[in-house]
């Protein structure tokens, strides 16, 4: 039984009794696994901080002989989520990133392309806690919130996840979409032009239908230096979120924590 390593990021932990935890987490190189993790709560040497959902850390692991859960022996912090100040609306924006990866991935499948897409968005969303935006500190908001990277996050994995049709054209008659004139429901994936909206759809923004299409193929990095007011593309969450919860057949709890703070 030999030992593994890989570079990963914890999802969520539950304890199993006094000292030892179950832990998810998504290696790079061997998808999303779950390990038991003996007396986590107790060593220090072995795990101390890194425990928290989407720290970044090379872990060490075995699997184990007819056993679905393998042994989880190491792991080092490459990155934390708190080595920045935390608060509300950004746990509850990780959390979201770990109860969605957690929730849509087959266990032991690698997704390289996902793996990434969460790195980049990660990036993000710590450096916005570091750095205020002018733009914002002008508005009288003394810091950007996670807004960006969650809508980035969002859109793709709906993509990666195949639910995401041609968003240039209308799932119905194929024709090309106009801004100001796109529409969603919460029955059918992808898009919908004004003759072939539902009565019970809604409208999609011209800022965010352009949004979505910069976004698929432009990196998250690059919109770094625009203004995220909370409000921002809140439609196009809200669309992505009811695709990705109709093929869920749940809802996220993280969701409804987000909605709360106005997400």
């Amino acid at each position: 039984m030999g030992v593994l390593t890989s570079e990963a990021v914890v999802l969520r932990t539950w304890p199993v009794n006094e000292a030892d935890l179950v832990v998810s987490f998504f290696a790079r190189d061997y998808g999303r696994l779950k390990g038991i993790a003996k007396a986590a709560l107790k060593s220090r040497k072995r795990f101390g901080g890194a425990l928290e959902p989407m720290t970044v850390a090379q872990a060490w692991f075995a699997e184990r002989p007819r056993q679905e859960l393998v042994r989880l022996d190491q792991l080092e912090i490459a990155r934390s989520p708190l080595s920045a100040p935390v608060d509300q609306t950004r746990m509850a924006v990780l959390s979201f990133y770990a109860e969605l990866i957690d929730e849509a991935l087959p266990e032991r499948d690698p997704q390289e392309t996902v793996y990434r897409l969460l790195g980049s968005v990660l990036e993000e969303t710590h450096a916005i806690e570091k750095s205020p935006a002018p733009q914002n500190r002008d508005a009288g908001h003394p810091e950007r919130g996670p807004w960006m990277a969650l809508t980035y996050f969002s859109l793709w994995m709906t993509r990666l996840m195949g639910l995401l049709p041609d968003i240039g054209r209308c799932i119905v008659c194929g024709d090309a979409l106009t801004a100001g004139e796109v529409w969603f429901n919460a029955h059918a994936d992808g898009l919908f032009c004004a003759l072939h909206a539902n009565r019970s759809g809604s409208g999609l923004s011209a800022d965010s239908w352009q949004l979505a299409r910069r976004m698929l193929r432009t990196p998250a990095a690059s919109f770094a230096g625009e203004a995220w007011p909370r409000k921002r593309a809140h439609d196009l969450r809200r669309f992505t979120l009811q695709t990705l919860e109709r093929h869920l057949e749940k809802k996220l709890k993280t969701a409804e924590a987000i909605a709360r703070l106005g997400g």
